[in-house]
């Protein structure tokens, strides 16, 4: 049969068990503060607006040319949408949250 060995432990550890501490969950602090989410979600919804100006314009088939593709709309005004969209988001992440206090 097997002989049961028993290690003794030496040291502070040993003479006084530890009690288990409850762990009090920290309070959730987020990277960006509340103002900075929604500039960061209306620069997307801007960025999606202007991805759709840009869509279309194409021709049923390779062989004829549509001049569509080269509108004000997508030539202009998609493009100029998407810069004030990567603006705004640029502008949520860099804006310094709010304080509380």
């Amino acid at each position: 049969m097997a002989k049961k060995i028993e290690i003794q432990r030496s040291g502070p550890q040993a003479a006084t068990p530890s009690p288990r501490k409850e762990s009090q969950a920290a309070p959730v602090t987020f990277v960006f503060g509340r103002d900075n989410y929604i500039f960061m979600i209306v620069g997307v919804i801007v960025l999606i607006i202007g991805y759709l100006l840009m869509v279309g314009g194409g021709s049923d088939t390779p062989e004829t040319y549509n001049p569509e593709i080269f509108n004000t709309q997508r030539i202009t005004i998609a493009p100029v949408t998407l810069l004030i969209g990567f603006g705004i988001v640029l502008f949520g992440i860099m804006k310094k949250p709010r304080t509380q206090g």
